[in-house]
C-alpha cells in the first residue's frame, strides 16, 4: 500500500478531495458554458447549424483527446502542479474568448476552453493517492459529484447572459477559476503528504477501466444531447431560463426564440 495512502492525516486527505472536488466543479462548469453562450455566438455571427455544431463539439473534442496527456503529466509532475495548469489555461482561453472577431478565432477559442474538462482525469489520479484501495470508490464518488458543475453551468450561465452578455459568462468564469486555484494552491500547499506514490497504476492496463471509460463518454453525451441549447429538456426564452417539458414527447424547441 502505498506510504501516502497509510501516512496521511484523516484532515489533509478530506482538504485534498473537497478542494479537487470544488476545483472539478468549476472545471466542468467553464467547460460546459460554450453550449450556452453558444447559442448567442450563432446569432451573432449568422452561422448555420454545421457551424454551430462545430463550434459547440470543439470543446468536448478537446477534452476528450487532453485527458490521455494530462494523466502522464499527472503521474509524471504531481496533480497539484497539472491541476494549476489546467485551471490558468483554461482561464485565459475563457477570458480571451471575450476577444473573438470571427469563427475561426472562436473556434481556437474552444479548443483552449476544452482543456478544463481534462481536470477530470488530473483529479481522479490525484484523489486515488490519497486513499487506501477501501476507500478509494466513495472519495471518487464524491469527486465525480463535482460533474454538478455542469448543472450550474446550465442554470446560471442563461441568466447572466440575458442580463449581461454572453461575455460577462465568459469574464466571470475566467475569474471563478482564478480564484478557486488561488484557494486550492492554499490548502493543497498545507499538506503534509503530496501524494506522489503510483498509486492507481495498476488498473491503467485493466479492461475495465477502459471499458468504464467509454461508458462514461457515451453516457455523458447523451445526457449533453438532451441537456444541451437544443436539447429536449431545457429551453432559454426571452424571459429567463425555463425548464422545458420532461416528458418523452418533448419536442426540441429553439433557444432563445
Amino acid at each position: 500500500m502505498s506510504d501516502t495512502a497509510t501516512g496521511a492525516a484523516d484532515g489533509d486527505r478530506s482538504r485534498a478531495l473537497w478542494s479537487s472536488t470544488a476545483a472539478f466543479t468549476a472545471c466542468f462548469a467553464v467547460w460546459t458554458t460554450f453550449s450556452i453562450i453558444g447559442v448567442q455566438i450563432k446569432k451573432d455571427l449568422g452561422l448555420n447549424d454545421t457551424q454551430f455544431g462545430l463550434l459547440v463539439g470543439t470543446p468536448i473534442l478537446t477534452g476528450g483527446l487532453i485527458r490521455l496527456v494530462l494523466g502522464i503529466w499527472t503521474d509524471q509532475y504531481g496533480g497539484r502542479i497539472v491541476y494549476a495548469g489546467v485551471m490558468v489555461s483554461a482561464a485565459i482561453a475563457a477570458f480571451l474568448l471575450t476577444f473573438a472577431h470571427d469563427y475561426p478565432t472562436f473556434l481556437l477559442a474552444a479548443l483552449g476552453v476544452g482543456v478544463s474538462e481534462g481536470s477530470f482525469a488530473v483529479g481522479i489520479a490525484y484523489v486515488s493517492r490519497w486513499y487506501p484501495k477501501d476507500k478509494q470508490g466513495t472519495a471518487l464518488g464524491i469527486f465525480g459529484a463535482g460533474n454538478v458543475g455542469a448543472a450550474v453551468a446550465k442554470f446560471l450561465a442563461p441568466v447572466v447572459m440575458i442580463a449581461f452578455g454572453w461575455k460577462t459568462v465568459a469574464e466571470i468564469w475566467a475569474l471563478g477559476l482564478i480564484v478557486r486555484l488561488a484557494e486550492q494552491t492554499a490548502v493543497l500547499a498545507s499538506l503534509r503528504h503530496l501524494a506522489t506514490c503510483p498509486f492507481v497504476a495498476e488498473r491503467v492496463v485493466t479492461g475495465g477501466l477502459a471499458l468504464h471509460g467509454w461508458y462514461f463518454h457515451f453516457g455523458w453525451g447523451v445526457l449533453q444531447a438532451a441537456t444541451g441549447p437544443r436539447g429536449p429538456l431545457w429551453q432559454v426564452d426571452a424571459h429567463g431560463p425555463l425548464p422545458a417539458a420532461l416528458g418523452a414527447g418533448a419536442q426540441l424547441s429553439e433557444a432563445y426564440a
